[in-house]
């Protein structure tokens, strides 16, 4: 199912693209270590959005994040590929610029492109088939922002972590921009415009990063792949069966999920379902989920 809802925080214009929804795992299988009993405990508020209890499904969205800030228009992640079959790299859902279009934007509207990492579901939509028969920045007018330490990382040259599946990634969506002269390296840090800047995040990925928003006394957080599920609030030291580092991912998550709550900034993770951004509440070490955003 595909939505498309816009709110606004601050200055800043946020649109969330939503391409599809899917059940892939059970949490045993996504979240190694997980408690099942938990689940079914916080059935009430998991089921149905976050968790299908009679398939025992997690359920996650699919999505991308359209920001419109200080005159410019900002794409935060890709999606996967639709048009091209990838031998064991998954593709599927609606393509991103049709998605855009639906919007009002055109892929040359598109100024800035946030990879929050360079996994297949936020790199896919990076690149276009040209009629040549190559591939091309899909966003011909974008700078494209990667962090430098997962270009190290997700260098097909270097890689030992799925290197078959990462580096057709890596050259069907990562590769084409670089060689088009388009990618913007950071590391450490990267201001964006006057509202928006990318910090690391690291854990999932070694250079996965956040984006952080600030603007009329509004704040988000952009935090990717940080969390997979709503369950993560409550254990936030389990990490998904897709993080690189766990330990390293479920440091980060206590930080990201801290900060949130002591900044009173609203949560906004690559895949939640239902209406895909959340306030987070602290008490004490503790961190509990608050108010949904008012997205739909």
């Amino acid at each position: 199912m595909r939505r498309m809802d816009t709110i606004e925080w601050g200055g800043v214009q946020v649109t969330r693209i939503g391409l599809f929804e899917n059940a892939p795992l059970t949490p045993a299988h996504f979240f190694p270590g997980t408690d099942p009993a938990q689940w079914q405990a916080d059935r009430s508020w998991l089921a149905p959005e976050h968790w299908d209890p009679h398939a025992d499904r997690v359920r996650i969205a699919v999505q991308a994040w359209l920001l419109r800030s200080a005159g410019r228009t900002v794409l935060v992640d890709t999606g996967l590929a639709t048009d091209s079959a990838r031998t064991g790299v998954p593709a599927g859902g609606p393509p991103l610029l049709d998605a855009l279009a639906a919007a009002g934007v055109a892929a040359e509207d598109v100024d800035t492109v946030v990879c929050t990492h360079l996994h297949a579901d936020h790199v896919g939509g990076n690149t276009v088939l040209a009629p040549c028969g190559e591939r091309v920045p899909a966003f011909p007018r974008a700078r494209y922002l990667f962090s430098r330490a997962d270009l190290e990382f997700f260098d097909p040259r270097t890689l030992t972590e799925q290197p078959g599946r990462s580096a057709v990634v890596y050259a069907e969506s990562v590769e084409p921009v670089l060689r088009a002269g388009q990618a913007d390296v950071w590391e450490g840090g990267h201001v964006v415009d006057e509202n928006l800047r990318l910090e690391p995040a690291p854990g999932h990925t070694p250079g996965h990063a956040l984006l952080s928003l600030a603007s009329g006394g509004e704040r988000a957080l952009f935090v990717g792949d940080v969390l997979h599920s709503p369950a993560q609030v409550r254990t936030p030291e389990v990490s998904s069966c897709f993080c690189h580092d766990p330990a390293a991912a479920a440091r980060t998550r206590a930080r990201v999920l801290h900060r949130a709550a002591d900044e009173k900034a609203l949560l906004v993770p690559a895949h939640f379902c239902g209406t895909g951004a959340v306030e987070v509440t602290r008490r004490g070490a503790h961190v509990f989920l608050g108010r949904w955003a008012a997205f739909g």
